[in-house]
């Protein structure tokens, strides 16, 4: 994202010095020297960050703290303190400032200061759009990263054009949200979405799950059921871990899509279907195609759109996005009114990894909500192997550049 950097320093050198480095690193900037014209740019809304200077000619630099305190959204403040001043910026940290510099300021610190106030920024206007928004299908499928928006864009295109789609990924990446997601964007959004777990469905009983059967087909087989295939005639039919399916199995499914129709079990009456197949694994196919497990002709005819959705851990700079889709969702259906994330929070869930994904992202965050009765969700809310990952991260973490102004 894009940031708009207030400087309220009644130096000018200070001023010009922080500026050019801002703007080297791609920020805009507003440089003033008083309380009243940093006052008077909030109410145009020009800021979205503020660098303060704590002793001005126009008053005390932490008196605008609670100038703002009532904005909706009031930009994060980032504290500049001379050298004894540290019960002032303790004091601010209190009143809501989002972190305090010392003089001289190191540039180093300054710029880690400003990323982490982005990330806050990023949360609340995903949390703004959201709460516009009437659109649920996105659920998962947030991101401002260039992988994740490819995979957006080639999805569409999927979408449109209703061809077969592989889509992979670790569990807990989103591969049914973004199936779902692809559904309810292209012309087929009318017609239904049939999701099927291959793992879920004994080998023996898939066959007549998917292609249905006649009455008398087999032992209790009654009165005649239509498969999945059939109910998904004109939408999709998603097949999740497809990477369970038998070979015997991955041949009448590639049967049936070459040809576009099948036979219930028991039957001889072939039934014309137009669907749509997506098919997702969490495991690598080109490696089961070598042992021999996955039939390579059936990988070929499936991949005509190959979607990777990558791990979280590879995204983060998504996380903020999604922890405010997470705690929107979640304050409705909680009934709670969590607005914010305290920057230490948002810092410990940058840090941790995520091997449980988005899934586990979105579980902590519903927790947190849960038992959060504050506006802004903090450490205590989060478990304890998120603030023992931050806190070893501190213990490890380098000392920044000594480069200051």
């Amino acid at each position: 994202m894009s940031a708009t950097i207030l400087v309220v320093d009644d130096e000018e050198n200070a001023r010009i010095n922080i500026s050019t480095f801002l703007s080297s690193k791609e920020y805009e900037t507003i440089s003033v020297a008083t309380i009243g014209e940093a006052r008077d740019c909030l109410n145009q809304g020009n800021a979205d960050i503020i660098l303060l200077d704590a002793q001005l000619p126009d008053g005390y630099g932490p008196a605008l703290l609670e100038a703002t305190a009532g904005m909706p959204a009031r930009p994060p403040i980032i504290m500049i303190t001379a050298f004894g001043d540290i019960e002032m910026a303790v004091e601010a940290m209190k009143n809501g400032a989002h972190d305090f510099l010392q003089k001289p300021i190191r540039l180093a610190q300054l710029e880690t200061s400003i990323q982490r106030a982005e990330e806050i920024i990023s949360m609340r206007r995903e949390l703004a759009h959201l709460r516009r928004s009437r659109q649920d299908q996105v659920d998962f499928i947030v991101g401002s990263t260039p992988r994740m928006q490819s995979v957006l864009e080639q999805a569409q295109r999927a979408s449109e054009a209703s061809v077969p789609v592989l889509i992979t990924g670790e569990t807990g990446t989103g591969k049914e949200i973004l199936a779902d997601a692809i559904h309810k964007m292209g012309p087929r959004k009318d017609k239904p979405f049939i999701a099927v777990n291959c793992a879920a469905i004994q080998s023996t009983v898939l066959e007549s799950e998917l292609f249905g059967y006649e009455a008398g087909a087999f032992t209790g087989a009654e009165k005649r059921k239509h498969g999945l295939m059939e109910v998904a005639d004109g939408g999709i039919l998603f097949l999740d871990e497809i990477s369970s399916m038998p070979l015997d199995m991955q041949a009448k499914l590639l049967r049936a899509l070459d040809e576009k129709a099948f036979r219930r079990v028991g039957g001889t009456n072939l039934i014309k279907v137009d669907v749509q197949i997506l098919a997702a694994s969490n495991r690598n196919l080109k490696t089961l195609l070598e042992e021999g497990n996955f039939r390579q002709d059936l990988y070929y005819r499936l991949k005509v759109v190959d979607l990777d959705l990558p791990p979280l851990r590879d995204r983060k700079q998504d996380i903020p996005e999604l922890v405010g889709l997470f705690i929107r969702k979640s304050n409705q259906q909680m009934g709670r009114n969590v607005l914010d994330v305290t920057p230490m929070a948002m810092e410990a869930l940058m840090v941790h990894d995520w091997p449980g994904n988005i899934r586990e992202l979105k579980n902590i965050i519903e927790r947190a909500v849960l038992f959060c009765d504050d506006p802004s969700l903090d450490l205590p809310q989060l478990p304890n192997e998120i603030l023992e990952i931050i806190n070893k991260d501190k213990t490890t973490r380098k000392s920044p550049d000594p480069q200051a102004v």
